[in-house]
């Protein structure tokens, strides 16, 4: 025990008195994650917090049928039971002619592991004399379907996948709303368009908030320059006013696909990965990540998280855009598959990627001699805390509890590679004497990063 005292200088013994005279945040049983600012009071030493990048991996899918093009685009993926469901754009431009060289199509494939992906041959709508395809939807919408997999508990089976759309007939342009039953065969749930006011040329997307218990739409249009609206709704077909999305402290920047959704291990937050525009640049395109704990405020972060060097073709114009899809794959129970677009434009077909996060691991702060986080004052509940660390041979993260009423306790070091390291403590652990009352947290990290933490009941 001692030895782990002496690592705290007497400064930070001295400040370890002290709680802040802040009112606490609530955070409950909650998994915090370090992808802003909420929580964090300073960093010291040589503590950062850095955007984290994915693992790039395998091309998943090639969209090489006749209907299918170099402009292919705004993919959809999410998880159902044991299948996984991909829908996206086939589309196809001649770059000699500047022409598109068929219609706008939706197209559809499966796969059991998030990896290989199967284009079945459907049998519903006909290209060129044959219905020998994986065409899904041919109809109003083909430009940026986008459906998911309604997690409202009282969504009849009627609308069991939901989807929204840009569309125009007769001159009444705005988003559309679609059903499904069975994730194919698919009609609207509205003649007339539920959100009327935007430009809605990009990926446009809606799902249910299990937080919030209402359905969220993110959207395209422009104040300016390309932006970012929101909305929610109790039905899906009648809409809140509409408003930009904010980003304090942060200038504007051309956004195009947004790929927001709740945060599967720590839903009360909100993430995105907003593809910038650079129409400087050749028009390229690269994915970035932000975060949101209200779904309107979103602390943006700057670098890109799928860069050019990704391999590979990514350099041309929009040829880098993240899709709208987080998964778990069999037997990769530590990580996220997220996708993205490759080749846009510059070939006979365009391709979509797997890269990796691990879990909670979009943003890290890390420490490499002596970085310190110290968190604001909150109140929790339960009667452990569990950390997800990444913790170098011969590193360690230590953990200092300081209480309102002035005892500091600091827990046994925390070495290795876990999701889920248990805290201990030399003595009695301190968690359930302090639940419900205010205390911060100050970890200390040597050659360790750090994702998110969490108090936990004993089960």
């Amino acid at each position: 025990m001692r030895r782990f005292i002496l690592l705290l200088s007497p400064l930070l013994i001295l400040l370890s008195l002290t709680v802040s005279a802040k009112e606490p945040i609530e955070i409950g049983n909650r998994r915090e994650l370090f992808v802003d600012d909420f929580l964090i009071e300073s960093l010291d030493g040589d503590a950062k917090q850095t955007v984290q990048q994915p693992t790039p991996h395998e091309v998943v899918l090639v969209t090489d049928k006749p209907w299918e093009g170099n402009t292919s685009a705004y993919y959809s993926i999410f998880q159902d039971g044991d299948l996984y469901r991909m829908y996206y754009r086939g589309s196809h431009w001649n770059t000699e002619t500047k022409k598109a060289t068929h219609p706008e199509v939706v197209c559809y494939a499966e796969s059991t592991d998030g990896i290989t992906w199967k284009k079945p041959e459907l049998g519903l709508f006909e290209f060129d004399g044959s219905k020998a395809n994986n065409i899904v939807w041919d109809g109003i919408g083909t430009h940026c379907f986008t459906p998911f997999l309604d997690a409202n508990p009282n969504c009849p089976p009627s609308a069991k996948y939901k989807a929204i759309s840009r569309g125009r007939p007769q001159g009444k342009k705005g988003l559309y709303v679609f059903q499904s039953a069975d994730a194919i065969h698919w009609s609207l749930m509205h003649d007339e368009p539920v959100i009327t006011q935007g430009a809605f040329d990009s990926q446009n997307l809606a799902f249910w908030d299990p937080e919030l218990k209402k359905y969220r739409c993110y959207y395209r249009d422009f104040r300016k320059i390309r932006d970012i609206k929101w909305c929610v709704s109790d039905d899906f077909i009648t809409w809140s006013a509409p408003a930009f999305l904010e980003y304090p402290q942060q200038k504007l920047e051309h956004l195009y696909t947004n790929a927001i959704r709740n945060d599967p291990r720590a839903p009360h937050i909100l993430i995105g990965f907003p593809t910038r525009y650079l129409p400087d640049q050749g028009q390229r395109v690269e994915p970035t990540f932000m975060s949101s704990r209200d779904g309107h405020t979103f602390h943006r972060w700057l670098e890109p998280v799928v860069p050019e060097s990704a391999p590979e073709d990514r350099t041309g114009n929009r040829s880098n855009y993240m899709t709208w899809g987080l998964l778990e794959i069999p037997d990769k129970p530590q990580e996220w598959s997220v996708y993205a677009t490759e080749a846009y434009y510059t070939g006979p077909d365009s391709r979509v990627r797997r890269f990796t996060y691990r879990k909670d691991g979009y943003v890290a702060i890390t420490g490499q001699q002596k970085g310190t986080l110290t968190t604001k004052s909150f109140t929790y509940d339960g009667s452990n805390l569990s950390l997800n660390a990444n913790v170098a041979k011969g590193g360690r993260v230590v953990v200092e509890m300081l209480t309102k009423s002035g005892p500091v306790w600091v827990s046994d070091p925390v070495t290795g590679d876990s999701l889920d390291h248990r805290v201990t403590w030399p003595a009695i652990s301190p968690i359930q004497k302090y639940a419900g009352k205010p205390v911060q947290l100050r970890f200390h990290l040597k050659d360790a990063s750090l994702y998110s933490f969490q108090f936990q009941q004993d089960e």
